[in-house]
């Protein structure tokens, strides 16, 4: 698997994951789902995404997008 790939599959379970908590505890958990869509769009424009260097950290291979 490369970074490319772990980072969206990492991203795409987090929002599965909040809107399960949004179902199941508390409409805060919104603010999980904003903080993950802003982090997305920040890493879009600058190219800076702190899942990509945890995954870096941990070896997984670099991919297309982070490089």
């Amino acid at each position: 698997m490369t970074i490319d790939k772990a980072v969206l599959s990492f991203a795409g379970f987090m929002v599965l994951l909040s809107a399960v908590l949004v179902l199941l505890v508390s409409k805060w958990w919104l603010l999980l789902t904003v903080f993950i869509g802003a982090n997305l769009l920040q890493t879009g424009f600058t190219g800076l995404c702190p899942a990509a260097w945890m995954f870096r950290k941990l070896g997984l291979k670099p991919g297309c997008a982070f490089n």
